[in-house]
């Protein structure tokens, strides 16, 4: 398997909870390095750029308001499958339907409020982490 670079958000519901390093250990207890982090107060123009690829759905506007609603850690992941496995410790979007152990299943407080996000693609990931990092930012 490839060494690969995913984007992981850790949303506001769980940064206000100070959950930040109980996640990150999940992560790094997976194999997964971080190799950019930083904490951001999106506005809600950030957040609709970030996910204008869901503009047309019903969630968009609630989903853009919750992620400007406090700090978020943004932050590249880097190890072999990468995407797939930030996206197992994370757990399905819907914390009832999330595996136990899995960063949903432990924090998440709805299916909105689901404490992560990760890339889904290689393609995403290059987008998304370039949306928050420079390559100067990239120190892994």
């Amino acid at each position: 398997m490839a060494i690969e670079r995913t984007l992981s958000i850790i949303k506001p519901d769980a940064t206000k909870r100070n959950l930040t390093g109980k996640i990150n250990a999940k992560f790094e207890d997976a194999g997964l390095r971080i190799v950019a982090q930083k904490r951001i107060q999106l506005t809600p123009a950030q957040a609709g750029k970030f996910y204008e690829v869901h503009a047309e759905r019903p969630f968009y506007g609630e989903l853009c308001e919750f992620m400007a609603s406090g700090p978020v850690v943004v932050q590249v992941l880097e190890g072999e499958g990468a995407i797939a496995k930030n996206r197992e410790v994370m757990g399905a979007t819907n914390p009832a339907d999330a595996a136990p152990g899995t960063v949903r299943a432990e924090f998440a407080e709805s299916v909105g409020e689901n404490s992560v996000h990760g890339s889904d693609a290689p393609e995403t990931a290059a987008v998304e982490i370039a949306y928050f990092f420079s390559g100067l930012e990239l120190v892994g």
